[in-house]
């Protein structure tokens, strides 16, 4: 179980990357979300990012007794996170790659409300402020996409 809870809580790994655990995070879920763009919309996004942000939750609730509260090494937080952004929007390589930059910098800056959202106890605390990134950047790029067609 111990095995099963780190693997999920660093992202199938990607939280043990020696740089950028989280940009790392992000990229797997943006690859991910890229290779299933001939299905991608709206319910698959939400699905994804609701199965994430559970599993998350729980999973990092556990972690935190091996690695400490919101540990760089959990980054199942960015994924969810990540998979939100890219909700809104049909995806191509354009539109995955704006939703990866625009995540990273909306999770890396933490404007209001994000960082307000860290203040939540445990695995809440760890999720919440990545969703509330990804809810923001998923409005963004839906505007960037508008204008863009």
């Amino acid at each position: 179980m111990k095995f099963l809870v780190k693997l999920i809580a660093s992202g199938l790994g990607t939280g043990f990357s020696p740089v950028a655990p989280g940009t790392a995070g992000s990229a797997l879920a943006a690859a991910v979300a890229w290779l299933l763009r001939s299905h991608w919309d709206l319910s698959l996004g939400l699905v994804l990012t609701l199965l994430a942000a559970v599993a998350g939750v729980f999973v990092c609730n556990r972690a935190e007794r091996y690695w400490g509260h919101d540990n760089g090494r959990m980054v199942i937080d960015e994924v969810a996170g990540q998979w939100l952004t890219l909700c809104l929007v049909p995806l191509s390589t354009v539109t995955v790659l704006i939703g990866f930059f625009l995540f990273r910098a909306l999770d890396i800056v933490k404007p209001p409300p994000v960082r307000n959202a860290e203040n939540l106890p445990g695995g809440w605390g760890v999720m919440a402020d990545d969703l509330v990134a990804g809810a923001l950047g998923a409005v963004i790029l839906w505007g960037v996409v508008r204008w863009m067609l």
